[in-house]
């Protein structure tokens, strides 16, 4: 019997593990995204399958340490996946990246995951890729992420006025960034003495 092996620990932060996807974890990535409370804030619109899924997986995977890294965020005390986060359209001529993140399992919004996936995710943009910038979007309303983004060290750089489209009304987009040396500043504070 062929045993199936522990999951390893690419990224740690104090509370997840980011770990690279496997196509095992396709059917998860459904049912999360498949659920409106999730979608909410994110840019998807209609129903994924798990044929739709596969595809985008299978381009994931050919984008993976080129233009996009993408990994499932676990929780430290069980290993279970409860979302993903990625770096997107990585430019490492400039340093720049765009960070997506969604915490799939509802029942473990709110305890503090996003915030850790999220920095744990920028040190390795800045510490293995050498980035200059991370930067992301979130939408007008989702006060839960921009909560979660700040206590990473994000800042508002601007606002794109009525740029989303979602439940029949025009939204606004904010864009947040975190540069480099704001990111050492965070890392050199929260060292010990």
């Amino acid at each position: 019997m062929d045993s199936v092996p522990e999951p390893r620990s690419i990224i740690s932060g104090d509370l997840v593990f980011l770990r690279a996807s496997e196509r095992s974890d396709v059917p998860t990535f459904v049912r999360w995204f498949n659920d409106a409370d999730v979608l909410h804030n994110l840019a998807m619109r209609a129903p994924m399958s798990e044929a739709a899924e596969v595809s985008w997986y299978d381009r994931m995977l050919a984008a993976q340490g080129t233009t996009d890294y993408h990994f499932v965020i676990c929780l430290r005390a069980d290993s279970r996946p409860i979302g993903t986060i990625g770096l997107h359209g990585l430019d490492l001529v400039n340093g720049n990246a765009e960070l997506g993140i969604a915490i799939g399992e509802k029942a473990e919004w709110g305890k503090g995951y996003g915030t850790d996936a999220t920095r744990a995710i920028c040190d390795f943009g800045f510490g293995e890729l050498r980035l200059e910038r991370i930067s992301l979007y979130h939408y007008d309303g989702n006060e839960r992420g921009r909560r979660t983004y700040e206590k990473a060290g994000f800042a508002h750089e601007g606002t794109l006025r009525h740029a989303h489209f979602a439940g029949g009304e025009h939204h606004d987009v904010h864009l947040m960034s975190i540069l480099r040396e704001e990111w050492l500043r965070l890392r050199r504070g929260s060292e010990p003495g």
